[in-house]
């Protein structure tokens, strides 16, 4: 049994939530610099290579996450029951969200109403009317931030993982019933498609709507999962790569020249037809990369996967503190970014390794298992040899 997960485990998974959870981490840094709507921006707004940083993975990050996240479930499903999964996800990713809501989120719309000047004060001044409504929007009124902020991709899962689950369990065998072809390739994309011109406004959050990530979610269950995927994808591999290659350019020279489309017509259909193909190009063309190049497993990985989490949670607050520090000195962007970058890295990974990865009430908040102190007990087999329990 054992040496059949470690047979079939895909580490490509584990590496690409690592360098994804990475480049969050980058693109959080760019939107102090950009010229894009965050809770604080630098006293210079760098319309060249960080804004062109920003375009080039805003749109796929959080796609590839949910497509993740959905492959995830369909392998957790096959290992355990309905009640203990729920109770994973509860665990996993609901006690890190409380933490983001009551104690991370706090001092980020503090810092965003004071540099906007919508309050004067200490964060202790501050704290009692973090619960004065609920914050909808950058600017808004409303302080309470019952997402978590960038959270907000926890409690998406944690809402698809619960609804979708009675649909997954009963419909899960379709998931492996069928050989993945060019014409699923070609065509399951066109409900992306439809969502994203009709319903896209629906709970945007960064840039995508809430149905657009479920649709992922689930396409990451019933197709991307499959092993027959796989294979599909080293035939694709490099089409894709080229597809998302030449749809990104179209997309970056577009926002570059032309702006965002605001207004529903033919334009600002063809920029949206532009996005989907990018998304979904991308998916395929990071699998593809995934498996021919990352399906190892190594000691860097097997930190790296267990930090990503506690590292995600942090990042965004950790940001937006620095930031608070040093958005009004006289320093160049490249200078100011270096910082940020360097000095947000060694926090968080310092408060990582120091701290949350050693203190065991830590690990369970920040979405991780509980570790066992000490030596294990030693417990007698039936054969009267003494064995170590795992």
């Amino acid at each position: 049994m054992e040496k059949n997960t470690v047979l079939t485990r895909h580490f490509d998974m584990d590496w690409i939530k690592v360098l994804a959870t990475l480049l969050v981490f980058l693109y959080h840094c760019s939107m102090f610099f950009n010229s894009f709507d965050w809770h604080i921006k630098n006293n210079f707004i760098d319309h060249t290579y960080i804004e062109f940083f920003s375009l080039l993975v805003g749109n796929w990050i959080m796609p590839i996450f949910f497509v993740l996240s959905g492959m995830a479930t369909y392998y957790a499903l096959n290992k355990r029951n309905s009640k203990s999964f729920i109770k994973e996800r509860l665990l996993r990713l609901g006690l890190p969200l409380l933490l983001g809501i009551f104690l991370l989120s706090p001092p980020q719309v503090y810092i965003e109403r004071l540099t906007n000047q919508q309050f004067k004060g200490s964060f202790l001044e501050f704290f009692p009317h973090y619960f004065d409504g609920l914050y909808l929007e950058m600017g808004g009124t409303g302080n309470f931030a019952f997402f978590g902020h960038h959270l907000w991709y926890l409690l998406m899962l944690l809402l698809f993982s619960v609804t979708a689950l009675p649909f997954f369990i009963k419909t899960r065998e379709i998931a492996a019933r069928k050989e993945f072809n060019v014409l699923h390739y070609l065509f399951i994309p066109i409900p992306l498609f439809i969502v994203a011109l009709t319903v896209n406004n629906v709970v945007n959050l960064a840039s995508w709507g809430i149905i657009f990530y479920l649709l992922l979610y689930a396409l990451g269950f019933y197709f991307f999962a499959r092993e027959s995927m796989r294979k599909f994808v080293h035939k694709i591999g490099v089409v894709a790569g080229a597809l998302s290659i030449l749809s990104t350019a179209s997309y970056i020279t577009w926002v570059f020249f032309y702006g965002f489309p605001m207004e529903v017509s033919f334009a600002w259909t063809v920029f949206m037809m532009i996005r989907v193909l990018l998304v979904w190009n991308m998916i395929f063309f990071i699998l593809y990369l995934g498996d021919k190049y990352l399906n190892v497993s190594n000691r860097a990985l097997k930190y790296s996967s267990e930090a990503s989490m506690p590292f995600y949670v942090l990042h965004q607050p950790v940001i937006i503190i620095i930031g608070f520090f040093i958005y009004n000195l006289e320093w160049p962007v490249p200078v100011k970014l270096t910082f940020l970058i360097s000095a947000a890295f060694i926090i968080i990974l310092g408060l990582y390794e120091l701290i949350i990865r050693r203190v065991n009430i830590l690990r369970v908040l920040f979405g991780l298992k509980a570790k066992y102190l000490g030596a294990r007990p030693i417990a007698p087999n039936s054969t009267g040899m003494n064995i170590r329990c795992k």
